[in-house]
């Protein structure tokens, strides 16, 4: 079941305090305990591995995927993406203030010094402000930022809240050998041992038939942590700080296995791609944003020449970047 909302506060129990985890019976298809661990990993080979930003690039465009994964063509620093990794960094950072200090006025004392990190982090992101109007719109830039943070307030009131975990990286490998893994937001437990997924998007709310899209981020990490915990997530929590709307789901066992079908069906897709050579383009809007669009046949450019052999990125979340701005928009 879905629901939207705009401008009203999440109203489900409080989480038990940080590090607590539920208990329950598995379901089945190689769950294990621990948030962190790699379930099954010993006893099945590792095929591959995915996580919702590679597979929702290869369900947006082929191309994209492999210009990303295979060539791993570089991309330039984006404002949106900038200011959605600075919104995340304040809100989880917001949670290490006292229960009582969590206000909108703290949390907008973050900012600049967030931004500063992120910048020791990430000097390129500099060049995002180095033309001659740079320092307005830097300025404009952290404006739309701070009402972002001061949404987050309307919606919950984080004075209420003890998340049980914070950017929690999981991870775990099906019986397929497929290793699912990714980054969550925010894991809320509460005192019954219910879970509650939470994910921040510093953009709009999507319409109506474009939810299931916007969803399916959510039932990646419920398949991941059913799998891990033994035990389906009560709710899936998308919080909108672009226009103050909440998406709520509540998932049961048919979803998550539909969900797994679709990722091993995503996998199965990608490895014929591999196997020849054919990376297709699939033409969106969201190609008037693309880096590479000057190589895409779709308008007059030209691929680079495949790998011999793909390298894998040692990154731990499969080009999961610090910024994870592809999550997050």
């Amino acid at each position: 079941m879905t629901t939207t909302e705009a401008g009203s506060e999440a109203n489900v129990p409080a989480a038990r305090p940080s590090g607590a985890a539920p208990t329950g019976e598995g379901p089945g298809e190689g769950a294990a305990g621990g948030a962190r661990g790699d379930a099954g990993e010993g006893a099945v080979q590792v095929v591959g591995s995915l996580s919702p930003s590679r597979a929702g690039d290869f369900m947006t465009c082929p191309l994209l995927y492999r210009f990303r994964v295979i060539d791993k063509l570089p991309e330039r620093p984006s404002a949106a993406a900038a200011r959605g990794t600075l919104v995340h960094s304040v809100l989880e950072r917001l949670y290490d203030l006292p229960t009582g200090g969590r206000t909108p006025e703290a949390a907008l004392e973050l900012l600049v010094p967030q931004w500063e990190r992120l910048l020791e982090q990430e000097p390129e992101l500099a060049e995002l402000f180095a033309g001659e109007d740079g320092e307005a719109e830097r300025a404009q830039w952290l404006e739309q930022a701070r009402r972002m943070v001061e949404r987050y307030f309307t919606l919950e009131d984080p004075r209420r809240l003890e998340p049980a975990e914070r950017e929690l990286f999981v991870e775990t490998v099906l019986d397929s050998g497929l290793k699912l893994r990714g980054y969550i937001d925010r894991v809320d437990v509460a005192p019954s041992g219910d879970v509650r997924i939470v994910d921040y998007k510093t953009g709009t709310a999507p319409r109506a038939d474009f939810e299931a899209r916007a969803l399916f981020q959510m039932k990646f990490y419920a398949l991941v942590l059913w799998r891990l915990q033994g035990r389906v997530p009560r709710l899936l929590q998308l919080m909108y700080l672009g226009n103050g709307e909440v998406l709520r789901y509540e998932p049961d066992e048919a979803d998550l296995r539909a969900t797994q079908r679709k990722v091993e069906a995503l996998w199965e897709a990608i490895r014929r791609a591999m196997d020849t050579g054919e990376w297709r383009p699939r033409t969106s809007r969201l190609c008037d944003w693309c880096d590479h669009r000057e190589l895409c046949p779709q308008f007059g450019g030209t691929p680079p020449p495949l790998p011999v052999k793909p390298v894998d990125r040692p990154s731990p979340a499969d080009l999961e970047s610090a910024a994870r701005e592809r999550d997050d928009l």
